[in-house]
């Protein structure tokens, strides 16, 4: 299917951010780090990759607004449409060499994702999709897996970092209901990586809480026109800025769903109106 005016645009942007990424892959020893937080770098790379998505994009669409994770929250002439970037997601794998990592783009258009791109320049593997119009993997047509048991499914998650107690808790707690009933737990180090391969029927679920805007807006578009179902991972209804992901094909999703619940942590007592 030929790419619409605006997935070329998506596109071109998110290849020429690829290919300094790609050079600086090849020389990950040499680039300065600057540390943001614990076991989460920021370096020259990502900054280099998100000022050239943003320079690209703001001359195709001068008046959108941006939320992207280095640079932060710009605010566009035209209130109805805003771009969501993560210019390099995956930054630890990249700095240990790991080529599992990607540029992640997302359109929103009067609050609601309408396109989504992701690129991993190594391995040239360029996922895209525009709502209504299905989801893609280098013009391969993209649906989600088909199976109905979790018993034959490998689930996406993300570890919570070091500097994450409580989250750690809650997290060992899942995943120890998790193993006797799943093929396989995976954590690729990328949340939209994983969303992407979700949509390719790599992976047949995925979950993830305390994640950025940026991590899941491409993603959830792409899992749900690949025919696939998108909520919070309590089950909410999907907020990109919510922080939280479940993702699966409609039987998986809801399977996926029951067993978090039934291991989630107890609701805080509430508190009393009386004396």
């Amino acid at each position: 299917m030929p790419a619409s005016a605006l997935m070329n645009i998506m596109i071109g942007a998110a290849r020429k951010a690829g290919r300094g990424l790609a050079r600086d892959f090849g020389e990950v020893e040499q680039l300065q780090v600057s540390v943001k937080g614990p076991a989460n770098f920021a370096t020259s790379a990502d900054h280099r990759s998100e000022e050239t998505v943003y320079r690209e994009l703001s001359r195709a669409r001068p008046g959108y607004g941006f939320l992207m994770e280095e640079r932060g929250s710009v605010e566009g002439a035209d209130k109805t449409h805003r771009w969501i970037v993560d210019p390099l997601d995956g930054t630890t794998n990249f700095m240990h060499g790991i080529p599992l990592f990607c540029i992640a783009i997302g359109l929103e258009r009067d609050g609601e994702m309408v396109a989504a791109l992701t690129y991993n320049p190594i391995s040239d593997e360029l996922y895209t999709a525009e709502k209504g119009q299905g989801a893609f993997m280098n013009n391969r047509r993209l649906r989600v897996a088909a199976r109905k048991s979790l018993s034959d499914c490998v689930i996406g998650t993300g570890i919570p970092h070091r500097g994450r107690p409580t989250e750690h808790v809650r997290f060992l707690t899942e995943c120890r209901s998790l193993m006797p009933q799943v093929a396989g737990i995976r954590r690729s180090g990328s949340a939209a990586t994983d969303l992407s391969w979700v949509a390719s029927g790599r992976l047949d679920a995925h979950f993830e809480r305390n994640l950025g805007a940026w991590d899941v807006a491409a993603g959830s578009l792409l899992i749900r026109e690949a025919g696939g179902h998108v909520s919070g991972a309590d089950g909410e209804k999907f907020d990109v800025e919510a922080g939280s992901i479940a993702a699966g094909n409609a039987t998986v999703h809801r399977a996926l769903l029951d067993l978090l619940a039934s291991v989630a942590p107890a609701a805080p007592p509430a508190a009393s109106d009386g004396p």
